[in-house]
């Protein structure tokens, strides 16, 4: 089970009958979310831009050329965060329910999970939240990163695989939350499973990055993410 597999096999598996109800709700709910994040972006970006420029010494002029393009991708980065974490914080407690049922019907299983629905949904923003305490100071570091002359020049290439890391991390604890398999437990599977997790994050990330198609295809890489938590992380002991 590769990471295209199991996301185009996901994608498919949403659609029909008997999980759609899982997943038009979360579509509603980034669709709002995008359109506003995307205002925000189109009237301020060039602002944002012109004030990182403004910050280069003059002793660095010369790489104008090249500073540029590295301050215009890692904003798009900055940006393309903010609004992956707004979105999975709203939508965390329908992608839980959306990856318990594609456990259910995909692989014959039921998840370990025996909370009833409003705890799986408090929870559920409760586990989004340790993600963010896990994120958020890892890209600050990038963030600062970016805006050092000198070192910014390997920021795109850091934000890539942060990236493709935290995709890993936010799809694939679904299933594992849905599992009993706690957030420390969760990291070190991905880990034992280094490849699998940066493939997978990292296609996630390049779906995330297709506009408004993203919104159908996130729903995907939640089921998706149940398929790679069965091939591949199921049987990992980490202890």
């Amino acid at each position: 089970m590769d990471a295209f597999t199991a996301l185009s096999r996901g994608t498919r598996l949403v659609y029909q009958k008997g999980l759609r109800r899982y997943v038009f709700l979360p579509i509603l709910v980034n669709l709002v979310v995008y359109t506003s994040m995307l205002g925000i972006v189109v009237n301020r970006f060039s602002g944002w831009l012109d004030s990182a420029m403004a910050m280069v010494p003059s002793w660095l002029e010369w790489l104008s050329w090249l500073i540029w393009p590295l301050f215009f991708v890692s904003l798009l980065l900055v940006v393309f965060f903010t609004f992956t974490l707004i979105t999975h914080l709203i939508a965390a407690p329908f992608y839980g329910f959306l990856a318990a049922q594609v456990e259910r019907q995909a692989t014959g299983r039921e998840p370990l999970d025996d909370r009833g629905l409003a705890k799986t949904a408090i929870d559920a923003v409760g586990r989004e939240l340790v993600k963010l305490g896990y994120i958020l100071p890892r890209a600050a570091v990038l963030f600062i990163i970016s805006w050092i002359p000198g070192l910014n020049l390997f920021a795109p290439v850091l934000w890539a695989l942060f990236s493709a890391w935290i995709m890993a991390i936010t799809y694939l604890d679904y299933p594992m939350d849905n599992n009993k398999i706690t957030f420390q437990d969760m990291r070190g599977r991905l880990s034992r499973r280094w490849w699998q997790s940066l493939t997978y994050g990292g296609l996630v990330t390049i779906v995330t990055w297709i506009p408004l198609a993203n919104l159908f295809l996130i729903p995907g890489a939640v089921a998706g993410a149940v398929f790679m938590w069965d091939n591949h992380y199921r049987g990992i002991i980490t202890k």
